[in-house]
């Protein structure tokens, strides 16, 4: 291994060492995706420990496999998702099992009967009805075959195994802190609040430094089509929230372990979402507008720095909505109280004089002010829906 290898090496080590520590420190810390982990593992032991004991020690069946390996996969993100992969995977176990004694019937061989019944089983396992379980069938008709018997008894025995290890795989995972998701919803929404404020500000330092170039404006429209990714992300944790709160009571909800404060509405996901769609057609304008080849008169720069201060109050009003998401608001200098709004006003009406200014020096600079002050105003209303009308 060579020197530059070596460092890799161990420069990949040290990071994975940190990643771990850093799991390790959010867990103690507090409530959070780490901790909620750990209790999901946890639970996937525990639920594989009792149905090993059930089948082992209290049913006294010398090849208790079945039960725990069941119980162990069951535990999932969701109960609803725990009840529909355990119906899933009963079904390919059951059909793995009986497949299998099949074939151990027609060849009276195990390599024969291998031969002849996982190849069918691993190809129906891309069945879309199985989802992500039906290559249980396969592998069930492996144990089925690799034990030796496949009487009807043993059969019908495996299928109690099995149907044993869902219940307590499914019960486990209901009863003992229920998984709910409800913080990544808030936590997506305040990110994705977050990074356009983040953008907004990196653009308005731009503008107001005087910086701004085709190369610059490149960058800035790369982050903020970004935002879409925060957005899908959004929007699958809302899907899981949804999904979290099915099947699950109110007083399993009052065990959850989570924040059991309500999910913001859906209308917040459709409000960041025009949000991001405004902030990422602001930036693909002002890209238009630096871009020499496309572009035949960028506005005037004294505008454009103006307009750099307006995106600069844009980024606190979405950084302060994050901060409202996350029940972090600082009462004593809120972002969006009417200082700031009169600060608005004030540089909407600068942008204003300047775009009658522009008029006079051609359609082309007008058009392109033009559209970047509709941008604002369209990305401040859907900020602050107070100041539609004004």
């Amino acid at each position: 291994m060579t020197a530059g290898r070596l460092a890799r090496a161990v420069d990949a080590v040290r990071w994975e060492t940190h990643s771990v520590g850093r799991a390790a420190r959010a867990v103690v810390r507090g409530s959070g995706r780490e901790r909620d982990l750990l209790i999901q593992s946890l639970k996937a032991a525990l639920a594989a420990l009792l149905a090993w004991l059930v089948a082992q020690v209290w049913l006294d069946d010398p090849m208790a496999l079945m039960a725990p390996w069941v119980a162990l996969v069951l535990v999932q993100a969701t109960v609803y998702s725990s009840l529909v992969t355990g119906a899933r995977q009963f079904a390919a176990i059951c059909i793995g099992a009986l497949v299998a004694s099949g074939a151990q019937a027609v060849t009276d061989d195990n390599t024969g009967a291998l031969a002849l019944s996982v190849p069918v089983l691993v190809l129906l396992s891309n069945w879309p009805r199985f989802g992500d379980q039906g290559i249980y069938a396969a592998t069930t008709a492996v144990f089925t075959i690799a034990s030796g018997t496949v009487s009807a008894d043993a059969v019908g025995h495996r299928l109690g195994q099995a149907a044993l290890g869902a219940v307590i795989g499914v019960a486990v995972n209901a009863l003992i802190l229920p998984p709910v998701h409800l913080r990544d919803v808030r936590e997506n929404l305040a990110a994705l609040a977050r990074e356009a404020g983040e953008v907004l500000s990196a653009v308005a330092g731009d503008l107001r430094g005087g910086e701004w170039d085709a190369q610059t404006a490149v960058g800035r429209l790369n982050a903020a089509k970004r935002l879409q990714d925060r957005l899908d992300a959004l929007r699958s944790a809302r899907g899981w929230s949804r999904e979290s709160l099915r099947l699950t009571s109110g007083m399993l909800r009052k065990l959850h372990r989570a924040p059991t404060e309500a999910l913001p509405p859906e209308d917040e996901d459709e409000r960041l979402g025009r949000i991001t769609g405004h902030v990422t057609a602001l930036t693909r304008s002002l890209a238009v507008a630096a871009d020499e080849e496309r572009s035949p008169a960028s506005p005037d720069p004294e505008v454009l720095a103006s307009y750099g201060k307006l995106l600069e109050l844009l980024g606190d009003s979405c950084r302060a909505e994050a901060d409202r998401l996350l029940g972090e608001d600082d009462p004593g200098d809120p972002l969006l109280d009417e200082r700031t709004a009169a600060a608005m006003r004030d540089l909407h009406t600068t942008l204003q004089e300047g775009l009658t200014k522009e008029a006079g020096q051609g359609a082309a600079r007008t058009a392109v002010l033009g559209t970047l002050v509709l941008q604002a105003e369209n990305l401040w209303a859907d900020l602050n829906p107070e100041a539609r009308g004004r």
